[in-house]
């Protein structure tokens, strides 16, 4: 009878541990990418913060209070605000591609080009670098990391304590300032292309002004920009997939 009552007791432990783990991993795992993409059914988002919850309640070795109807409101605020810190850390990153490659787009006028393709209407070259990024990112075991990031949050981020208004704030303020700094730096080949094609068009249109440098122009544009992008992706997504890995690395250091 004591062994069936200490089973029943560590049971319910461990199940309530998972839960709590689960409240933190599923608010991330709905952001991550790859994982959280709205494409993704409901169903295999659900298993996918299910098998997260078995591998990080696993590694942990702290303890959830005792089951209560306080404990459980206050974990239930604490985990999943916790979680969407995490995981809107890691979507940032996500968000910093797409606006690279608005902005490329712009710059080599092909932001109107399958621009509501996606299920978020992206430029062409702002959906191949986004589709290309997620794949690298899940091939270099995007998976793992997340993994190491969620059980390394419960040391950056303890069980069912609220962190800091102002210390969130700081903290979301350097990710968004970081993304718009990594977008444009992604970005910079394009619009250094695009600012020398103008500078030349000028020069042309001043030195020749009965040629119609429009309609040479154009054409131009669109191809170096192109060609650029097939140069250019490989550089691109390296320099975005290492930034990652250093975020997840080290979420809440000091920038580098």
């Amino acid at each position: 009878m004591t062994v069936i009552q200490d089973f029943l007791s560590i049971t319910q432990s461990q199940l309530w541990l998972g839960f709590v783990v689960f409240l933190r991993v599923a608010a991330t795992v709905s952001l991550l990418p790859g994982f959280g993409e709205q494409s993704v059914p409901m169903r295999i988002k659900l298993a996918i913060a299910v098998a997260f919850t078995v591998i990080v309640a696993a590694s942990l070795s702290v303890s959830p209070p005792i089951f209560s109807v306080g404990s459980l409101a206050v974990l239930a605020a604490t985990e999943t605000l916790a979680g969407v810190m995490i995981g809107l850390g890691v979507r940032l990153f996500i968000l910093a591609l797409q606006t690279a490659g608005a902005i490329a787009a712009q710059s080599t006028s092909l932001s109107q080009i399958l621009g509501g393709a996606a299920i978020e209407p992206l430029p062409a070259m702002g959906y191949v670098l986004t589709v290309g990024a997620i794949a690298l990112a899940v091939m270099a075991g995007l998976h793992i990391k997340a993994a190491q990031l969620l059980i390394h949050s419960y040391v950056l981020l303890p069980m069912g304590l609220f962190s800091g208004g102002s210390d969130v704030a700081d903290w979301g303020l350097a990710q968004v300032a970081r993304a718009f700094e990594l977008a444009f730096v992604l970005a910079a080949p394009f619009v250094l292309m695009s600012v020398l094609y103008n500078l030349a068009l000028g020069v042309i249109n001043k030195a020749m002004p009965q040629l119609m440098v429009a309609f040479v122009g154009a054409p131009v544009i669109t191809l170096g920009g192109l060609f650029l992008l097939f140069l250019a992706a490989p550089t691109i997504l390296g320099v975005w997939l290492s930034a990652l890995d250093h975020f997840m690395a080290n979420p809440f250091g000091a920038r580098s």
